[in-house]
């Protein structure tokens, strides 16, 4: 699984016009799932999400997490995390998990992320959705679930 987190001060997702997710300050995380993931993995990365320390202290150093800031969680999934771009002008898509996996292992995570006492909002598998968010630093980065089965190049 690779999530690219953005922390944001507001960010929202909409599908056909309509608002279907909306959170203040937090994460904006945007979720591939892998062909070869599997559901054991959600829990590492949701551990990995919620502690890590990327909202700033008094001092304006990052040193506060998720939960030391009881932030907002928008999670939106997203298969062209694992789109291949070195071939040709198109990108392929072969290394995403099917939707019926990837569903599934999606939803689990955001299952396990409700379950921190954070507020979560998300967006609609496989639908068509507009994201919008105002980006807090800027900070983005980019977690990979570890994996025996394959190596974590990004």
């Amino acid at each position: 699984m690779r999530l690219v987190i953005q922390r944001v001060s507001q960010a929202s997702v909409n599908v056909d016009g309509a608002c279907v997710g909306a959170i203040q300050a937090g994460v904006l995380v945007l979720l591939g799932v892998h062909a070869q993931d599997t559901p054991d993995q959600t829990s590492w990365l949701v551990n990995k999400l919620i502690h890590l320390r990327i909202f700033p202290n008094e001092a304006k150093k990052m040193d506060r997490s998720l939960l030391d800031i009881q932030g907002e969680v928008l999670i939106v999934s997203q298969f062209t995390l694992y789109g291949n771009c070195t071939a040709g002008r198109r990108p392929e898509f072969t290394q995403a998990a099917p939707p019926q996996i990837a569903e599934m292992i999606y939803e689990k995570f955001v299952d396990e992320v409700r379950k921190q006492d954070l507020k979560v909002e998300t967006g609609v598998f496989g639908a068509d959705m507009k994201v919008s968010l105002v980006n807090d630093g800027p900070v983005t980065l980019i977690l990979d679930a570890p994996s025996e089965k394959r190596s974590l190049v990004v």
